[in-house]
């Protein structure tokens, strides 16, 4: 990271040569360096571009998002990396496509680290300037050197080794093993006389699993897979023991969390800080707090939803009681698109009714189609001129997060860092109304699209796949090529690749030139 340079961001006043300003002496004051503005990311799992009622969602109300979207711009043409949560998070904090690397899938509870410790991230960059960092919430990114972590010791590489100064994280999902927080890479109420195990290879012989006792499964069944460990009445993926003591309780997740990263904020208030908050509520399994259940009408999925708004509330809430909104830039999005049922019977598809957690985009959660990566996008920061109530069709991209920040806070990535990721500051605050020229998409199986104007390209697919019968989800996975005019057909039902050869060939072009060689920044 080249050297920083503190830019004059806010306006700061001084009370310079009155009388009376100065208790000891009325004399000038020099007047107060501007602080730079704290930086929240809050980052949804698995919210669809129609799930908040500011998206247009009208069986589910989200005031808080709302409240949010309110105070700043709601971007309709923004995206994530990639349609699933491993290298859709890898890409954000790293500013390096994760298609790139062949170890960037979706992380078991037991994968090693997938961004290594002499990487440039977010954090650390955000760390030459002067920020205090934490990360809270879902991590999904491995921890430690292998698949044989010192789960009952110090966990490293992690959090820490990657630019975080604290982190109270879940190691992987709510559906993977362990089922433990960790808090700054230990494991958070263990105790030394019952050790943690786990294995994603072997069942621990007397552990009961999911597939073999459903009567031990008090709170949730699977629909499909998800039938191993069994933690809090409900199965997992991967094998798992000892640890009772800090098992987590599924209803009580979001308050964890939520109150770490609350403090967080709190704890620093004297200083710029950087807080990633990756929730985890409408990942499956689905199981609120007792407060949200029934009231969405939708079910699980639904009653997620409102406690995700919660949460939201209880961060604006902290912002504000501390004075900090209008010197704080707030991002809100998601990690990738939604799926309905992702392995749980949790009557997500029976209560769906007329709520289309895609809005009018095809496709999902681990697809190609629009609605596994374009997804909500809000920015909110008052001090920071962001219009409020704006609308803007500036196309973005997550993967812009790193450059957009390093420009943010007056610095200049280093070459090599963050080959990816563009300076697109100015349209993610509303003032550029294009946006990027370009946004690379990846899917699950590997296809790639780009998204270039009004066009959209999807290569063809090295298996032939177009649905994903246990996510009921259109894939996009085809072995021809695939052309969509977006702002003609923004839910991809016409394939007109036939009778635009040169547009196909062109943007084919671009994308290999993106997949063969990292980017010049611009």
């Amino acid at each position: 990271m080249k050297k920083t340079i503190y830019l004059p961001l806010i306006g700061a006043t001084a009370c310079v040569g009155l009388v009376g300003c100065n208790s000891k002496a009325d004399k000038p004051v020099k007047p107060q360096q501007p602080r730079q503005p704290n930086i929240v990311f809050i980052l949804a799992d698995d919210i669809g571009y129609g799930d908040f009622s500011c998206y247009g969602a009208t069986r589910v109300q989200t005031p808080n998002v709302d409240r949010l979207a309110a105070s700043g711009v709601r971007f309709l043409n923004a995206h994530c990396a990639a349609s699933t949560s491993t290298p859709s998070r890898y890409s954000l904090l790293t500013g390096n496509y994760a298609f790139r690397r062949n170890d960037t899938g979706i992380a078991a509870g037991n994968a090693p680290s997938i961004i290594k410790p002499e990487q440039a991230t977010v954090a650390k960059m955000l760390q030459s300037a002067g920020y205090t960092t934490g990360a809270v919430g879902k991590w999904h990114l491995g921890l430690g050197d292998d698949t044989n972590q010192a789960w009952n010791d110090y966990i490293a590489p992690g959090p820490k080794e990657l630019g975080f100064d604290y982190s109270y994280i879940m190691a992987a999902t709510g559906d993977r093993v362990p089922c433990v927080y960790l808090e700054n890479q230990r494991i958070v109420n263990l105790d030394p006389a019952d050790p943690v195990e786990v294995s994603y290879d072997t069942p621990f012989p007397g552990e009961p699993l999911g597939r073999d006792h459903p009567e031990l499964l008090f709170n949730l069944h699977p629909s499909h897979g998800h039938d191993m460990a069994i933690v809090n009445g409900i199965s997992r993926i991967g094998y798992m023991k000892g640890g009772k003591q800090a098992l987590w309780k599924d209803e009580l997740i979001a308050d964890s969390i939520t109150s770490k990263a609350v403090a967080f904020i709190e704890n620093n208030i004297d200083r710029p800080f950087f807080l990633y908050f990756g929730t985890n509520d409408v990942h499956v399994p689905r199981w609120p707090n007792q407060q949200f259940v029934g009231k969405s009408g939708m079910g699980p999925r639904g009653d997620a939803i409102l406690q995700f708004d919660w949460t939201v509330g209880r961060v604006l809430d902290v912002l504000e009681r501390n004075g900090l909104m209008d010197n704080t830039i707030i991002i809100l999005t998601s990690d990738n698109g939604p799926v309905v049922d992702d392995g749980y019977k949790d009557q997500a598809v029976e209560l769906l009714g007329d709520h289309k957690p895609w809005g009018a985009l095809r496709g999902g959660k681990y697809s190609a189609f629009e609605a596994g990566t374009r997804v909500p996008f809000i920015v909110s920061w008052p001090a920071g001129n962001v219009a409020k109530g704006a609308d803007s069709h500036a196309l973005l991209s997550q993967i812009d997060f790193f450059a957009s920040m390093a420009a943010l806070t007056g610095q200049s990535p280093a070459d090599g860092e963050a080959p990816d990721s563009f300076d697109q500051l100015q349209a993610w605050l509303g003032k550029d109304v294009k946006g990027r020229e370009y946004v690379i998409e990846q899917s699950i199986s590997g296809t790639l699209s780009v998204v270039e104007g009004d066009w959209k390209y999807i290569e063809p697919s090295r298996v032939e796949n177009p649905f994903m019968a246990n996510t009921s989800t259109e894939t996009g996975f085809i072995r021809q090529p695939q052309l969509y005019n977006l702002k003609d057909d923004i839910g991809e039902r016409n394939n007109i690749a036939a009778g635009h050869p040169d547009t196909v060939a062109k943007l084919a072009a671009l994308l290999d030139k993106v997949k063969n060689s990292p980017q010049t920044r611009r």
